[in-house]
């Protein structure tokens, strides 16, 4: 039976209570979404038909600032995915500390079934239907699951005509093109993008697992790492955590992975090998050349999605969709650490158990939160007309995300609580000042 990611996001806000009480008034705000939207997004396709999708965009709670967060494309895209998805939004934002709220959307579809036209024109139909409820200071989408900064430049421009079409009593020559940029975030460089953004979650990451090892005073030399999903967020953490010294010995994706015991010894040409291929299984490289052959050199291992998660290695990293670790799995996971990376990873059966077994879990409002604190830099500099350099963005990120995990770690400590009892905390403190 699939657990469902709205439940999950109120017993992780129940559990979160128990740790730092608020108010009713507060409570029943973050219990019940401020606003769900469900719109019908017709696409003509290619062939001259037309199908209709699904949308769905859920504004969860704007305390702290407009809602923020991603649009996914994905076929399992429904209600209780995005309205979770949304909660855990404004938790993040509130860890991070930036000044957003929580939001979610997306469309329930397979986007690998459709050409690049039929996505521009169901990505522009999305960007109309949102329009009277999105917009820089309002609510503030971004890349997700199966979206990259190319669907952003499409919603943006959608978003842009239809500002400059409606009648409206304030003077729209007077707004500039860099305010209208703050719509959406994760844009290309150059057409109001950051520096930066695409690496940020996996390097965010990797900020947060470096500052939570010096607290309990351990180096990654030696520490080996498991990671499951290999998109945006798995490939850069892996590249990351491999150059700060930890020994990546296993990848996978919907399809298979690779597994080497002494540790995969080139990230890119594995990234380079899935690009080409569609798949990780098979990726083992030596030099540029990556075959299945090449397997029994390295003394590879054949490795599925599902067992790469119960490897015997110091770190684990769930970095594919939400609920990939359920109680079954969470009883045989040998990692003394696992860093998520994924949005809701772990389904809270799984959570107790790993709990109990003294399993140290690197919370996803933590881990995976470099994301969005880049998405709220690049927003700061549209709406300032600002640009700023890699190194800065570089610099500013570190600088928050070590402080999160600084905060988060000492606030469990304090409480005698766990990381992710803690991270609650400490944003459910932030929303009741604000």
């Amino acid at each position: 039976m699939q657990t469902n990611p709205w439940a999950t996001a109120l017993s992780q806000l129940k559990r979160a209570q128990e740790v730092q009480p608020i108010s009713a008034e507060l409570a029943a705000r973050l219990e019940h979404p401020d606003r769900t939207v469900q719109v019908s997004v017709p696409v003509t396709m290619d062939d001259g038909s037309v199908r209709v999708f699904e949308g769905y965009r859920v504004q969860h709670n704007n305390i702290r600032g407009p809602y923020k967060g991603g649009l996914r494309y994905h076929p399992h895209v429904d209600m209780e995915e995005v309205k979770a998805l949304a909660f855990w939004m404004t938790m993040k934002n509130a860890v991070v500390d930036v000044p957003f709220g929580g939001g979610k959307g997306g469309i329930a579809v397979n986007p690998k079934e459709l050409s690049e036209a039929e996505l521009e024109r169901m990505t522009r139909e999305l960007a109309r239907k949102l329009y009277p409820v999105v917009g820089p200071e309002r609510d503030v989408p971004a890349p997700d699951v199966n979206t990259n900064a190319k669907i952003m430049s499409w919603f943006r421009d959608e978003y842009g005509k239809k500002f400059r079409e409606q009648p409206s009593k304030i003077r729209k020559d007077e707004v500039p093109d860099s305010w209208l940029d703050g719509v959406v975030t994760g844009k290309p460089v150059g057409r109001g993008g950051s520096e930066g953004r695409t690496e940020a979650t996996g390097l965010g990451g990797s900020f947060v697992l470096d500052e939570i090892l010096q607290k309990v005073a351990k180096k990654p030399q030696g520490m080996t790492v498991a990671i499951q999903g290999f998109g945006n967020v798995g490939n850069y953490v892996a590249r990351y955590l491999h150059t700060a010294g930890f020994t990546v010995v296993a990848l996978s994706d919907s399809k298979g992975g690779v597994y080497i015991p002494s540790g995969i010894p080139d990230i890119g040409a594995v990234s380079v090998c899935k690009e080409q291929s569609g798949k990780l299984a098979g990726c083992y490289c030596i030099g540029s050349v990556c075959d299945i052959d090449n397997m029994e050199k390295l003394d590879g291992q054949k490795i599925s999605a599902d067992d790469i998660l119960k490897l015997e290695v110091d770190i684990l990293v769930p970095a594919a969709l939400e609920n990939s670790i359920t109680s079954d799995i969470a009883s045989e996971i040998k990692a003394s650490i696992v860093l998520e990376m994924a949005n809701g990873p772990t389904t809270p059966e799984a959570d107790a158990i790993l709990r109990e077994r003294g399993v140290m879990v690197i919370p996803d409002i933590l881990a995976n939160s470099g994301g969005v604190a880049v998405s709220y830099f690049e927003w700061y500099q549209n709406m300032h007309d600002e640009h700023w350099t890699k190194e800065d963005v570089y610099k500013k990120l570190e600088e928050k995300m070590r402080a999160a995990a600084g905060t988060v770690f000492d606030t469990a400590r304090e409480k005698g609580v766990s990381l992710r009892d803690a991270a609650y905390a400490v944003a459910l403190q932030r929303l009741a000042r604000s």
